[in-house]
C-alpha cells in the first residue's frame, strides 16, 4: 500500500527536500503541500517548485483539505504555526511527524496531549547516524565516568533561527543520561566573563553559525591526559528528509502515542 503524505511548509528548503524524498521512496506519494497563506509561491506545483516534474499537487494554506487528501502529515515549518497544525491534526485524527526546532515546553505539552488521541513522532534530529550517535554518547559517559569533561558543540548556517540545536540538547541529554545527571542542573549554555573553574558535572553546549553548513555536532570527553570525540556530519539535508519520509510511512499503522528514532530503529 502507497502511503500519502503531506508536507507542511513544503515551499521551504526543507519542504523541497522532503518532496523529493517522497517521490524517492517507493512506499509514499505526494498528496498535499501546505504553507503559510502569505507564501508567494501559493498555487503553484508543489513538486515543480522541488525541481521535479509537475505532479499536480499545488502548494496551498487550507491544513484541514492537506490532512483530508493525506494518511500522514510532516510538519517542518516554524515553532509558531506548531499549536495549528497540531490541532487540525488532531481535529483529522490523523498521525503527524514533526520536525519543526525551536520548540519550548509548551509545545511539547500540546503535543504529549495530542499523543494519547493519534500518533505523533518527533525527532531534533532525523538523521540514522545521529540516533546511533546519541546512544554511543550516553554510552560513552557511563563508561568513562565523572573523570571526563564533557563539551558539546554545534555548528550550523547563518540562516538558522535557534540556538543551540535541538540535537545538540538531545546528545547533551543522552550525555547526562549517561553520568546519572539531571540536565536543569548541570547544563551551561556557552560561557562569558569571569567564570571561574569548570565544574567537574558541567555539560556545556556552545552554538556556531555561519555559511551554509548543513550540520555538525561534536560531544568532547576530556580526560586528564586523553580526549574522546563523538561526532557527525550531515552534508545535505536529503539525509534528514529522507529519515522523516521514513518515519511517516513508519507511523501510520501505529496506535495513538508519541514516537522517535528509537522506535524506529528497534524495527
Amino acid at each position: 500500500m502507497m502511503v500519502k503524505v503531506g508536507v507542511v511548509g513544503a515551499g521551504g528548503r526543507m519542504g523541497k527536500n522532503l518532496i523529493n524524498a517522497i517521490f524517492e521512496n517507493p512506499q509514499t506519494v505526494l498528496a498535499a503541500a501546505v504553507d503559510a497563506p502569505q507564501f508567494p509561491g501559493l498555487g503553484t506545483d508543489a513538486a515543480l517548485n522541488a525541481g521535479r516534474p509537475a505532479s499536480g499537487i499545488l502548494i496551498g494554506s487550507d491544513l484541514a483539505a492537506a490532512f483530508a487528501a493525506s494518511d500522514v502529515l510532516i510538519d517542518f515549518s516554524f515553532r509558531d504555526a506548531f499549536p495549528g497544525v497540531l490541532a487540525a491534526a488532531r481535529t483529522a485524527k490523523k498521525p503527524l511527524v514533526v520536525g519543526t526546532t525551536g520548540l519550548e515546553a509548551a509545545h511539547f505539552t500540546l503535543l504529549d496531549e495530542a499523543a494519547r488521541e493519534i500518533p505523533v513522532f518527533h525527532a531534533n534530529n532525523y538523521s540514522i547516524g545521529v540516533a546511533v550517535l546519541k546512544s554511543l554518547v550516553e554510552q560513552a559517559a557511563h563508561r568513562l565516568g565523572p573523570a571526563f569533561d564533557i563539551e558539546v558543540t554545534e555548528v550550523h548556517h547563518k540562516l538558522k533561527k535557534d540556538a543551540p540545536s535541538g540535537t545538540a540538547i538531545t546528545l547533551a541529554e543522552a550525555a547526562a543520561a549517561g553520568r546519572g545527571l539531571v540536565p536543569d542542573e548541570c547544563f551551561c549554555y556557552g560561557r562569558e566573563g569571569m567564570v571561574g573553574e569548570r565544574p567537574q558535572d558541567q555539560i556545556a553546549i556552545h552554538a556556531i553559525r555561519g555559511g551554509d553548513v548543513v550540520g555538525e555536532h561534536t560531544v568532547y570527553f576530556f580526560g586528564d591526559a586523553e580526549r574522546v570525540t563523538l561526532g557527525h556530519v550531515a552534508t545535505s539535508r536529503m539525509n534528514f528528509a529522507h529519515g522523516a519520509v521514513r518515519a511517516a510511512a513508519w507511523v501510520v499503522t501505529k496506535p495513538a502515542g508519541r514516537y522517535g528514532i528509537d522506535h524506529l530503529l528497534v524495527e
